[in-house]
């Protein structure tokens, strides 16, 4: 069962997605021509999201590190990126058997109208796996605490994605979607609380700016397409390099922010039909209900806020990174996760530009000091790795410990984390207590929605 499943992670996303969107397509009752072609979308949208990612990091680590060398901005939390932790997660006991033990628990779930998500999202599921390896190895290699964070990391999330389903599919117009991705899901309780708060602030609504507004204000200066030239510019000179190579890095900044819609567009082509087709299914056979399929984040990157807030954010925070007391981690080969703080921050802030800003600032603050916080652990779990396995995106450079933006600094990690390796049986409690309590509410809202809807 080990080997099957690391077989089928190995494929990844790019062949293991469109062959599972096919087979979901044809037990739906689609044709074949269109199941496949829609299976072959997603799988072409992740080829292209790798390449451009892969085009951002290629380019830009070796100008950023040039940065923290000039400027002396070493700290001592390595960023390994998200190989580092997708390697923790799957090259573990924990990670072997996470696929077919996390479908368990949503089928369960969805049959106890506990969730309506579907969480397909099965590359994914690392996020799931790496809280898990890291709970495995601060509890003396405990399969039983590995599951254990790993399950309620899955269910707190499940619920989540049902909880800002409407918002998203509003906001995107995406029809029975939802995301139930940990990361992304982690940063919904930042747009609630902050989004408020900035309501509440007098005159705070005339800041009211989304992508369009900015292109209206501020011209061309004001496209995603610009300011990506801009910022790339700017950290090419930060950096001291030649004109040749700052213009390239311009161009380069200016490249990924405009590839990056236009492939997402692929995912939205492949899933649209998918998620129509499975509406009307369960519209026919089953009076009321709904199902969700859970998809990855990457279906919305693309979004215009998205793509401005991350190509601000990359430079505002490597200078916070360093002024923030206490903190040891400087995000470098992590920023192309960037973009994955905001698609659920969005349908709060309404696509407003100012607010979005402010939430993911505040939020990758607090994040950067999960991550130093976690960097331990996260140590400790990529030296067991590379010791056993050998395997190169797990080894740490002497004199550091190891740290990844992606997941490592979301709050659904961290408190787990914390609740794991300070509280230990009290800390499983409390999860505990938070799970069930998340599912009760979200099974009676489910039932009641139901009895209205028949």
């Amino acid at each position: 069962m080990e080997q099957v499943f690391s077989y089928i992670i190995n494929l990844g996303a790019s062949v293991m997605m469109p062959i599972l969107f096919t087979v979901i397509g044809l037990c739906i009752g689609m044709k074949f021509g269109k199941a496949i072609k829609s299976g072959l979308f997603v799988g072409v949208g992740f080829i292209g999201l790798n390449v451009v990612t892969k085009l951002l990091t290629d380019n830009f680590t070796s100008p950023l590190e040039g940065i923290s060398e000039l400027y002396d901005l070493a700290l001592s939390v390595f960023d390994m990126g998200w190989p580092a932790a997708a390697a923790v997660a799957y090259n573990t006991a924990v990670g072997a058997l996470i696929i077919p033990i996390l479908l368990g628990v949503n089928f369960l779930l969805l049959f106890t109208k506990c969730t309506r998500t579907v969480n397909i999202d099965l590359w994914n599921y690392w996020h799931f796996a790496f809280i898990g390896a890291v709970a495995y190895f601060v509890m003396d290699k405990s399969l039983a605490w590995g599951y254990f964070a790993a399950i309620v990391c899955y269910v707190v999330t499940l619920v989540m994605a049902d909880l800002t389903a409407d918002k998203f599919q509003k906001h995107y117009d995406l029809p029975g979607i939802s995301i139930p991705q940990p990361f992304c899901q982690s940063f919904t309780p930042f747009a609630v609380l902050i989004n408020k708060a900035l309501d509440m602030i007098p005159g705070f609504s005339k800041l009211d700016v989304d992508a369009e507004g900015l292109k209206k204000k501020f011209g061309v200066l004001g496209e995603p397409l610009v300011l990506g030239v801009i910022v790339g510019a700017l950290i090419g000179i930060a950096a001291q390099l030649d004109v040749k190579k700052v213009l390239v890095l311009g161009v380069t900044m200016g490249a990924v922010m405009e590839l990056i819609p236009r492939i997402t567009s692929l995912f939205i082509d492949g899933l649209k039909p998918i998620a129509e087709k499975t509406q009307e299914v369960v519209k026919q056979k089953f009076s009321g209900k709904k199902v969700y399929i859970g998809m990855s984040p990457a279906l919305v990157i693309g979004h215009p806020t998205t793509l401005v807030c991350s190509v601000i954010l990359i430079p505002v925070i490597l200078v916070i990174a360093v002024a923030l007391p206490g903190n040891q981690f400087l995000p470098l080969a992590s920023l192309a996760g960037m973009f994955y703080i905001f698609p659920l921050v969005l349908p709060y802030t309404k696509g407003n530009v100012v607010k979005t800003l402010i939430i993911g600032l505040v939020a990758l603050m607090i994040g950067l000091y999960f991550v130093t916080d976690m960097a331990p652990a996260f140590t400790q779990a990529a030296h067991e790795v590379y010791e056993a396995t050998k395997n190169d995106a797990a080894k740490i450079p002497a004199g550091f410990e190891a740290g990844a933006l992606d997941f490592a600094s979301s709050l659904f990690g961290w408190v787990i984390y914390k609740c794991v390796s300070s509280l230990e049986y009290v800390g499983m409690g409390l999860l505990s207590g938070v799970a069930v309590v998340m599912l009760f509410i979200n099974r009676r809202r489910i039932v009641a929605d139901e009895k209205v809807n028949q």
